[in-house]
């Protein structure tokens, strides 16, 4: 029998400091993305008014995936200062770049006062919002597994659950704006309301980062000088395994946001039932990543995301097929909760299976990359290249298609994790 962990009432404080400070980042950070992506249509008027509606959201999704490429570079350097300098600082850091890139957004001047430049300061937004959440999963994740005495899975799930609750909060600004703004003003001035009310989030979280105290296991462990070249050179397999095992998480994320916008171009569902959807899937994540994080703790990540995944794998065609022949504000409530309920169980224990992966000399930089790669091949870009798959099949059923390949992607990479590197 495995010898019970002695916790004292500090280290307990500690833990749940380090999941408020973490969650609030979280929340920032995916608070900004899903508002950009959820007021998707009006910024496509707004910055992209020369272009007819679908090459217009393909800019729009266009300058979203950009922002995306730069993460994997963000999560390079802000992940590689976090070993070398700590956690606590590259917290701060990551916080108040993400600051700036908010505010940015929420200021830019739109095509229309200041022609295609309007569109290239939302590309500078976007780029520092990326690159700053480049770094802050990886920070955050670290930062909260080396605090945790116990339950490590349960706490690091707690920065999921916060963008469970930026999911909610952004769908309940869509539907109130849309409901009880007139178009004219939603286009003009309402939808930059959520981006100005995320900014409040920041001096909070500032703050709180700032009376943290750094990990003990930082402290007293070996560092590196070089740790983005030892991950290269000695954990590269584990940077591939890990990058293709967020695959559905972030494809799950991704499609729940995307789906307002295909409701409201192909199916003919109004606005303001499309964000219904997503309220449901930011409770669902909200309340149940907490609950699978135990199941984690208990069974093992590995296990638990591997069932999600082959979930994710057999229930694509079918709801995507019941949304497109039953087009309701019933069943997009349905499909969009029951894709909340496979990225819960899938996202939830992620954060602490790919800790796992890295020691702590490099943990950071090795979070901060694989997540960032991950998620900028399998899910940054999938709005821009559902919108694209769409408009040259003419297909509805082609989003199930995408997320299904991507299902098999990130089962390969956990029968590796799995398998090679000894993940129960």
């Amino acid at each position: 029998m495995a010898e019970a962990i002695t916790v004292t009432p500090q280290q307990l404080a500690a833990a749940k400091k380090a999941v408020v400070s973490s969650s609030i980042g979280a929340a920032l950070e995916w608070f900004d993305i899903i508002v950009y992506a959820t007021f998707a249509v009006v910024i496509a008027k707004n910055f992209f008014p020369e272009s007819d509606g679908t090459v217009g959201l393909i800019l729009t999704f266009a300058t979203f995936a950009i922002s995306y490429l730069i993460r994997p570079l963000g999560g390079m350097v802000l992940g590689s200062f976090a070993d070398r300098k700590g956690r606590k600082n590259a917290l701060t850091l990551t916080l108040m770049l993400m600051m700036v890139g908010t505010l940015i957004m929420a200021v830019a001047p739109t095509y229309a006062t200041v022609g295609v430049w309007g569109s290239v300061i939302i590309l500078v937004s976007r780029l520092v919002q990326g690159f700053s959440a480049g770094g802050e999963f990886g920070t955050a994740t670290a930062f909260l597994i080396e605090t945790a005495p116990h339950k490590k899975a349960f706490y690091a799930s707690w920065q999921v659950a916060a963008q469970g609750a930026s999911m909610l909060l952004a769908s309940a600004f869509g539907y109130g704006l849309t409901q009880w703004l007139s178009e004219e003003a939603l286009y003009s001035w309402g939808w930059r309301v959520p981006f100005f009310v995320g900014l409040l989030i920041g001096p909070v979280g500032l703050y709180i980062r700032a009376r943290l105290d750094e990990t003990e296991e930082f402290i007293k462990g070996e560092k590196t000088k070089t740790p983005l070249k030892d991950l290269f050179i000695n954990h590269y397999g584990r940077l591939l395994a890990g990058s293709a095992v967020i695959g559905v998480a972030t494809i799950s994320v991704y499609m729940i946001l995307y789906m307002p916008t295909f409701a409201v171009k192909n199916l003919g569902i109004p606005a303001t039932a499309a964000f219904l959807g997503g309220i449901v899937a930011g409770l669902v994540t909200l309340v149940g990543v907490p609950f699978v994080g135990h199941l984690a703790d208990r069974f093992g990540p590995a296990r638990i995301m591997t069932y999600a995944a082959v979930g994710a794998l057999l229930l694509a065609w079918p709801l995507f097929k019941l949304m497109v022949t039953a087009p309701s504000v019933p069943v997009l409530v349905i499909v969009i909760g029951l894709l909340g309920v496979i990225m819960a169980f899938y996202f939830g224990p992620l954060p602490a299976l790919l800790s796992s992966l890295f020691p702590a000399a490099i943990r950071g930089t090795g979070l901060a990359v694989t997540y960032n790669v991950g998620v900028t091949l399998l899910g940054g870009i999938a709005p821009l290249v559902l919108t694209w798959l769409l408009s040259v099949t003419g297909s509805l059923n082609a989003p199930s298609l995408y997320y299904m390949a991507i299902a098999v992607i990130s089962l390969v990479g956990l029968y590796f994790v799995r398998g090679r590197y000894n993940q129960p």
